[in-house]
């Protein structure tokens, strides 16, 4: 019956995802009909671009393990017909195809449910990287728009649509990507209601915050907000390197989720290393800073050449300033009330099976959790990120202590 309830749930989600598309289906084609070629071809780069990428994770994850199929459904394509799902931006749905079907086609099997899991789990990191790099700065393009237009016209009108379609697929990934995380708690450190609230309210308040400066710095000055892009995501992406990631299980592939932490960091946060409370903090000031100085450009460009529909522009870019800061005040109420801070020793999942060397303890590749088949490591390395406490950072900062002796 849970996997049946999840598979619901799971469905509901296609239902959501199939409704967004078809509201950037709608947006694209009003902006080519309107002759809005260079909107219409940002938007058409960032639904192909987050296509593609999403794509490429979704191969890499089928041969980092080993073309293991766990469902019937899976194991009907050979590699070479399911890299022709890839190359045709099927993939996704293929997963979410036997996700649904492993829940009821296969509910009797013993291990029916933690496969249901496994998949559920690949693919809300696969919708994760989606929401940053489709959702996000589909949203942006769109508030850009309504700014630029001024006015209610078929184009806007599509704009606004596709606008909260962009908003919902945000607020449907906060509100699952906590759960996610919970999963691999302890049942006495399960959250409460309010802790997930206080979850959402955070990251869609910062992340509203961002956009919106993002949107406006935009509104009057299109042509550079590309050159702050690139510059914002080259310094992101050195941070990244710098965190020594071990996401994916071979170099190429951890340099792609580098790229992608870089293009994720660009609207918000999240913990991709160990000891990263620190980094949070500087992050936080560099972005708060930045939208400063968009809201402040912004502020001169209104002074310079005020439009009709803005009379006050310094508490408009006030206010998107603020609201920032009141996001960063709901994180600290968060962190401080309502996150679990565990070592990862104490998360679910499979338990130590033999002693390791102290020599292999130290090595940052060899892990001292060995995972069942059923185990997803991509969701339980992200949730030992996600719950970092104080012995994980003694141990991270020891760790990099040893490592500058042996060099």
């Amino acid at each position: 019956c849970k996997v049946l309830v999840i598979s619901k749930f799971s469905y509901i989600s296609v239902l959501t995802v199939d409704f967004c598309k078809w509201l950037d289906i709608w947006a694209a084609v009003s902006l080519y009909k309107q002759e809005a070629y260079v909107y219409f071809s940002l938007l058409l780069l960032f639904l192909l671009g987050s296509s593609m990428l999403v794509q490429v994770y979704s191969w890499l994850w089928y041969r980092y393990d080993d073309f293991k199929m766990k469902t019937k459904i899976e194991k009907k394509p050979s590699q070479c017909q399911l890299k022709l799902l890839h190359v045709f931006q099927l993939g996704i749905f293929f997963r979410l195809f036997h996700d649904d079907i492993c829940a009821f086609i296969e509910p009797q099997r013993a291990d029916a449910e933690s496969v249901a899991k496994f998949l559920r789990q690949d693919l809300r990191i696969l919708r994760f990287i989606e929401t940053f790099s489709e959702s996000a700065p589909q949203l942006a393009l769109m508030l850009t728009i309504i700014l630029d237009k001024c006015r209610l016209d078929p184009v806007t009108g599509t704009v606004c649509y596709s606008a909260i379609g962009s908003t919902l697929s945000i607020a449907s990934f906060l509100t699952t990507y906590d759960h996610s995380m919970r999963t691999f708690l302890p049942e006495k450190e399960k959250h409460h209601m309010i802790s997930l609230v206080f979850y959402f309210i955070w990251n869609l308040v910062l992340i509203s915050s961002r956009i919106a400066a993002l949107a406006l710095f935009a509104s009057v000055l299109p042509c550079f907000i590309f050159a702050h892009f690139i510059c914002s995501w080259l310094v992101l992406f050195f941070f990244a390197w710098r965190s020594k990631t071990s996401f994916m299980d071979d170099p190429r592939g951890e340099w792609l989720y580098r790229t992608t932490v870089g293009l994720i960091w660009y609207f918000n946060w999240f913990s991709v290393a160990k000891g990263m409370r620190i980094r949070s903090v500087l992050y936080h000031a560099y972005i708060l800073i930045d939208i400063c100085i968009l809201c402040g450009l912004w502020c001169w460009k209104m002074s310079t050449d005020p439009p009709d529909f803005v009379t006050h522009p310094l508490t408009t870019a006030a206010c998107v300033v603020a609201v920032y800061v009141l996001g960063l005040l709901f994180k600290v109420i968060y962190y401080t009330f309502f996150h679990p801070n565990l070592d990862k020793d104490k998360l679910k999942g499979a338990t130590i099976t033999e002693e390791q060397p102290e020599d292999e303890e130290r090595s940052h590749s060899v892990p001292t959790r060995p995972l069942k088949a059923t185990d997803n490591k991509r969701m339980r390395k992200l949730a030992e990120n996600f719950f970092y406490s104080q012995t994980d950072l003694k141990s991270y900062i020891c760790e990099s202590k040893f490592n500058l002796k042996s060099n």
